[in-house]
C-alpha cells in the first residue's frame, strides 16, 4: 500500500479558530482550563509567526455561548471575524466559506470548541469539498475523552489528520536553522520546560 506523506505547507495553509467563546470553554473537560487555553493561544502564536490567513467565528455570541476570548482578538485584530447568528456548522455560513476560499490555499488547519460539533461538523464540510484539513487536536476541546475520541474517529476515518500545536510549529518550520530564536521563543514561551532549554541555548551564544 503506497502512502503520501503530505506535508503542512506555510504557503498553503489557513488557519479556522472556530467558537472558542468564554461560554463553551466552561465545556472543555479533556484539559485543564490553563492548559486549554495555554494550547489555543500557542496555535494562535504559530499562525502569526508563520504569517499564515487566519480566520475567526462565534456561534450565537448573544446566547449562552458567549463572546469570542479576547485574546485571539487581540493577537488577530485585522483577521475576518464572522459571528453567526444561528448555524451550528461553521460552514453552512456561506460569508465563512467565502472568506477560507478566498485565501486561496489548500489545507486548513483547525481548532475549536465543541470537538464532535464545532470542529467535526466544519472538518468533514471542508473534506467533502476537497481541502486537505488537519484538526488541531489539544487546541480543540470538548466535555470529555470519550466523546472526543469518537469526534477524533470520524473525521480521521474520513481523512483528516490529527495533530497537536507542536505538531503545526514543527511541519511548518522544518529546519532549526531557518529562525531558531523566533521558533524556540514559542515553544518556550507555551512549553515551560522548554525555557529551561532556550536558557542553556542563550546562555551559550
Amino acid at each position: 500500500m503506497s502512502f503520501t506523506y503530505n506535508r503542512l505547507n506555510k504557503d498553503d495553509v489557513a488557519v479556522l479558530f472556530v467558537d472558542h467563546q468564554a461560554g463553551l470553554l466552561s465545556l472543555v473537560r479533556d484539559f485543564t482550563p490553563d492548559e486549554f487555553k495555554n494550547n489555543v493561544l500557542a496555535l494562535a502564536d504559530i499562525a502569526k509567526f508563520f504569517n499564515l490567513p487566519t480566520i475567526l467565528t462565534t456561534s450565537f455570541e448573544d446566547g449562552p455561548n458567549g463572546p469570542l476570548v479576547p485574546e485571539l482578538k487581540e493577537i488577530f485584530p485585522d483577521a475576518p471575524y464572522f459571528a453567526r447568528p444561528g448555524q451550528i456548522n461553521a460552514w453552512d455560513n456561506e460569508d465563512f466559506v467565502k472568506a477560507i476560499k478566498a485565501t486561496g490555499k489548500k489545507q486548513l488547519l483547525i481548532a475549536g470548541v465543541v470537538t464532535e460539533v464545532c470542529v467535526a461538523f466544519p472538518t468533514l464540510s471542508a473534506l467533502e469539498e476537497g481541502f486537505e484539513v488537519f484538526v488541531v487536536t489539544d487546541a480543540s476541546g470538548t466535555f470529555n475523552q470519550v466523546t472526543r475520541n469518537a469526534a477524533w474517529n470520524r473525521m480521521s476515518q474520513a481523512g483528516a489528520q490529527l495533530v497537536s500545536w507542536v505538531a503545526v510549529g514543527s511541519e511548518l518550520h522544518r529546519d532549526w536553522r531557518n529562525d531558531v530564536e523566533g521558533f524556540g521563543e514559542i515553544f518556550a514561551k507555551h512549553l515551560p520546560a522548554y525555557a529551561n532549554l532556550m536558557q542553556s541555548f542563550n546562555a551559550k551564544k
